[in-house]
């Protein structure tokens, strides 16, 4: 293990974490502003809480690396938590992992994900992105849901191939053992990622798999390179965001008030990198290859 945070401290760590302060959403017309107070980010029993709460707030419509100058001021109906390693930690594979329960409810959209500590082969989406766990709307209904009719799935996924809006994606979605919820307990959503190859598990549990033949890059700088984007550093973010695009087209479609407050617990997070061969990481990897 080559890092780690089982947030037992009163707040959070500095050296580990900077909470995004933006309205911005991701252009992915989200309702909430990132703020950076204890309302929103909290260390509470050992635990990281990132919460949503309807309130009106006023803040930088770009996070910081925008650089905009000056800093446009928009107004949202919601606030909510965003902690991000951005320019303190970032790492070329490993297997990362966290232990959190989700929220649930029509309007929620947890994540746990990667970006590009810089930008080596061009902006959103040709540098890439990982998602190593996504789930919106859970508890809505959904007419597709293995063992029921409420939504009790999560999802992986990259992003990938030119800047927006020449981006593609490859996702996957999965449900626990029993078909169980997962705002209604804790569990493992990590990604093992080594040179040309993503494997996305719960709970210790493969479900989906990419490798360079999957994915692609048509940036310049990645010519006769079939492992870009997923051959540079990447730094980890969990968010919560209150509804958006995603999550408004799904299950009980729209936006629902009633869901709010709530909020995104999580327990640890933890990377590792395989040891003696940090260069690939694919020595220590589950080679499995799914249908």
């Amino acid at each position: 293990m080559v890092w780690s945070d089982e947030f037992n401290g009163a707040e959070l760590d500095p050296t580990k974490w900077q909470p995004e302060v933006s309205c911005w959403g991701g252009g992915n017309n989200e309702r909430q502003c990132y703020t950076d107070r204890d309302d929103n980010v909290q260390l509470v029993n050992g635990l990281l809480r990132l919460v949503a709460l309807e309130e009106e707030f006023t803040g930088p419509n770009l996070p910081p690396e925008a650089n905009e100058n000056p800093p446009q001021q928009v107004t949202k109906p919601y606030t909510s938590g965003k902690v991000r390693t951005r320019d303190i930690a970032d790492w070329t594979y490993g297997r990362f992992s966290a232990r959190a329960k989700l929220p649930a409810g029509q309007g929620t959209w947890p994540a746990f994900w990667m970006m590009p500590a810089d930008d080596v082969y061009g902006t959103w989406a040709a540098s890439g992105e990982i998602d190593i766990m996504e789930s919106i709307n859970l508890g809505a209904s959904c007419s597709d849901c293995v063992g029921g009719s409420e939504e009790n799935r999560t999802s992986g996924a990259i992003h990938f191939g030119d800047e927006f809006p020449g981006n593609t994606f490859l996702s996957q979605r999965t449900e626990l053992p029993g078909n169980a919820r997962p705002d209604q307990g804790y569990h493992v959503y990590s990604i093992e990622w080594g040179e040309g190859l993503i494997n996305w598990f719960v709970d210790d549990k493969l479900f989906f798999q990419l490798d360079s033949d999957d994915w692609f890059s048509l940036s310049p700088v990645a010519s006769g390179n079939d492992n870009a984007p997923f051959d540079q550093d990447f730094y980890m973010m969990f968010n919560l965001a209150v509804g958006g695009n995603y999550p408004d087209a799904f299950n009980d479609f729209g936006f629902n008030p009633n869901s709010f407050p709530n909020q995104l617990l999580v327990d640890w997070v933890r990377v590792y990198h395989c040891d003696g061969d940090e260069a690939t990481g694919r020595s220590c990897m589950d080679d499995t290859i799914l249908d």
